[in-house]
């Protein structure tokens, strides 16, 4: 039995290719299962899209050669939002907007944040509402 992989990935999209069908074919054609985060592809402009791709480790790999066709860039880290560890100051503010718990406070007594990289849905929520700028956009 052929084992089922997710792999989180970011598109970056060249000004040219941002209307072709490229999520349409990795269903269709490359039979991954596709949960999109994030995108912002618009025409005449660069875009982005972060994504979740499942499927074995060949269908995605060869999902991913497919939309390298398009001169698109891959990120295969997955990181759209990061935290700076130094610029946070522990203060909470952030973790009632986190809808999936991502951010979290570790200890009551010490007030420290936890970020799980894993369970961030990358809503940029944080950014918005972090006073210390803590969380950033890779975009």
């Amino acid at each position: 039995m052929t084992e089922t992989l997710t792999q989180k990935l970011m598109f970056h999209f060249p000004k040219c290719e941002c209307e072709k069908p490229i999520i349409y074919h990795l269903v269709k054609d490359h039979d991954l299962m596709v949960n999109v985060f994030r995108a912002k592809v618009t025409p005449e402009e660069e875009g982005y899209l972060v994504l979740d791709v499942t499927g074995t480790k060949e269908q995605i790999q060869a999902g991913i050669e497919f939309v390298k066709t398009f001169n698109v860039t891959v990120n295969y880290s997955g990181k759209g939002v990061t935290r700076d560890d130094n610029r946070c100051t522990h203060c909470g503010y952030c973790t009632p907007y986190c809808p999936t718990g991502a951010l979290s406070i570790a200890n009551a007594e010490t007030r420290e944040i936890l970020y799980n990289e894993k369970d961030c849905i990358e809503c940029l929520a944080c950014i918005r509402v972090c006073p210390f700028g803590a969380c950033a956009s890779a975009f």
